[in-house]
């Protein structure tokens, strides 16, 4: 596969029409919004910045990081996957989403592919695409980010051009917390994210709700 096969398909994997089913989960977002919480794009933005770097955006970087190194042990990343997840909401988005993507790549591909939590299922199948760690990090957080400025243009509601303005002033920080991820191992792996944490907790008996989580 060539380099330029390889990233077209990662970029596949990782749009918003691969069916993973992103679009029904906003990671605890839909409480904040309803909190008043994110109003515009900046707070959208302070928000994101806050996850990439010090939540799930992080957490899953290494993990997926952790998975494209040759003689991965996937089973143990998705075990840990599993244990950092803060509350059942968080642990169901990261395992459906995941088991949808390897159901999609399983049926593209026609090789079995195991259902495992979304970082790890993602470079699990991603090691023979032949791109660097960086990018397909990078790809990844952009893909994350990016199905969470969604939810709050739907949502808040907030204007699309607020949305993407709010995406692309993110682009930095994202090429950093990828760099950093490639430059760590599992035992860099942290949370302090616990705004977020707590918001998608909250979620869980929220009365009406559009998201999942």
């Amino acid at each position: 596969m060539t380099a330029v096969s390889g990233l077209m398909t990662l970029v596949q994997w990782l749009s918003p029409a691969f069916p993973t089913g992103a679009f029904a989960y906003s990671h605890g977002m839909e409480q904040v919004i309803a909190d008043g919480g994110i109003r515009s794009g900046a707070d959208l933005e302070a928000w994101l910045a806050d996850v990439l770097r010090f939540g799930a955006g992080k957490q899953d970087a290494i993990l997926l990081s952790a998975a494209l190194e040759p003689g991965a042990d996937f089973d143990a990343l998705a075990g840990m996957c599993v244990a950092l997840q803060p509350s059942a909401e968080r642990l169901r988005e990261v395992a459906e989403q995941g088991a949808a993507f390897a159901r999609t790549v399983s049926a593209l591909t026609g090789e079995a592919v195991p259902e495992r939590p979304l970082p790890v299922a993602v470079g699990a199948a991603a090691c023979g695409l032949g791109l660097e760690k960086r990018e397909v990090v990078a790809l990844y957080l952009h893909a994350f980010a990016s199905n969470l400025v969604s939810v709050a243009v739907r949502f808040v509601p907030l204007g699309q051009n607020d949305g993407q303005a709010a995406l692309a002033r993110l682009h930095p920080l994202i090429g950093r917390v990828a760099a950093e991820a490639v430059a760590s191992s599992v035992g860099d792996i942290g949370s302090a994210a616990l705004g977020a944490d707590l918001a998608a907790l909250r979620h869980e008996g929220m009365d009406v709700r559009i998201f999942k989580t």
